[in-house]
């Protein structure tokens, strides 16, 4: 079966860094597109064994690697010669492999975040701490989400996600590269948005994964995807996201896939939570960096700073503290003392919502000299 495209970049020498789930499957992805790959992973045993085996067994048990995958535990050999380089690692150890790899990183090279999180330090986006780490122009760095289980993908299971850059060319360049018969990308330039919706949807995650463990059901769940989306969408358009990138593949695509699967690692530690392990437990039980976990003290500080409120997340933070049974999440869905408008995605309340979108829609048609806002593109 063909494996490339007219559309593909055939053996465009790629890296990828981080030997994970989700590096190695997206390894997967870039080589079964027809790219020239070598990942690195931090361990050599790791390293050896997709090397000569062209396994994972920590990260995708019974996965067969594509034959012309290659791999090392040398950072140099990894990124010679690369003009894109894939990072997947965990988002609060990206600055300190940064600092390593950025010596051996082309200077022209086109660096592209597989991570969705924020440094806890800064609170700064993953692209945002590679900018500043290796000094590119953002032009040269491209983030990519969407609703990504790694197993599933790594089984050619049809999916998609969207490339994001402020330089479209890039995000096109990227996007030809990253996609093949059973993984198609598409394009924006809303990389705030694009990163965010991938953050935050861990958040949701997680308190789905509470209220499921609390052993509510359905109408729970799906209450507080929808309300979470509103908080997803009100947090990222205060930082100067498109809320159209919100109802897209890197946020309702993302946040539905990562709620209701229990591959999701962000579902399994709130689903724990929910039974009522401790924090410290569920940490242990997990085998890969949860960054649901990680983000929630960092985003409701930034939520703080623009004044969005996301009683949802402070509800897991809650959680994640001690200070709030899993079982009282939920209910806290209505104790509004006062019946609310319900506001959608746009942050519009029930009423003059029509009438608000129409004008939006024509000034944002004015700024854009008639072109509509940009959304994911093929």
């Amino acid at each position: 079966m063909a494996r490339t495209s007219a559309r593909k970049a055939p053996g465009k020498r790629v890296a990828v860094l981080g030997a994970g789930s989700w590096g190695t499957t997206f390894a997967k992805i870039l080589a079964d597109g027809g790219a020239d790959v070598v990942i690195w992973a931090r361990r050599p045993e790791l390293a050896r064994e997709i090397q000569e085996a062209k396994r994972n067994s920590d990260y995708l048990a019974g996965v067969n690697l594509p034959l012309g995958l290659r791999a090392t535990s040398r950072l140099d050999l990894a990124l010679a010669g690369a003009e894109q380089v894939y990072v997947s690692v965990p988002s609060q150890a990206l600055r300190e492999n940064l600092k390593v790899a950025g010596p051996h990183i082309h200077a022209e090279a086109i660096v592209v975040s597989l991570m969705k999180g924020v440094e806890k330090a800064t609170g700064m986006r993953m692209s945002e701490v590679i900018s500043e780490t290796l000094r590119l122009d953002e032009s040269q760095i491209a983030v990519i989400s969407g609703p990504n289980l790694a197993l599933e993908i790594a089984k050619e299971q049809p999916t998609a996600a969207v490339v994001s850059s402020t330089s479209l060319e890039a995000a096109q360049s990227v996007a030809s590269v990253a996609r093949n018969r059973y993984f198609h990308s598409f394009v924006n330039t809303d990389v705030i948005g694009t990163e965010f919706g991938g953050v935050l949807k861990n958040l949701i995650a997680v308190a789905i994964g509470i209220v499921d463990g609390a052993g509510y059901g359905e109408n729970t769940k799906a209450s507080i995807i929808t309300r979470g989306l509103v908080e997803m969408t009100d947090f990222a358009v205060a930082y100067g996201a498109h809320p159209e990138t919100l109802s897209g593949l890197a946020g309702l695509g993302d946040l539905i896939a990562t709620s209701q699967s229990p591959l999701s690692r962000n579902n399994t530690a709130g689903r724990l939570l929910g039974q009522g392990y401790h924090l410290s437990d569920v940490v242990n039980q997990m085998q890969q960096t949860t960054e649901g976990l990680a983000s929630v003290a960092p985003i409701l500080e930034l939520a703080r700073a623009k004044g969005v409120e996301m009683p949802i997340v402070e509800q897991v933070r809650q959680v994640l503290a001690g200070t709030l049974d899993p079982k009282d999440i939920a209910p806290h869905l209505t104790t509004d003392d006062e019946p609310q408008g319900e506001r959608t995605m746009d942050g519009q309340a029930q009423g003059g919502s029509a009438v608000r979108r129409a004008l939006k829609r024509a000034f944002d048609q004015l700024r854009n000299s008639g072109r509509s806002a940009p959304g994911d593109r093929p």
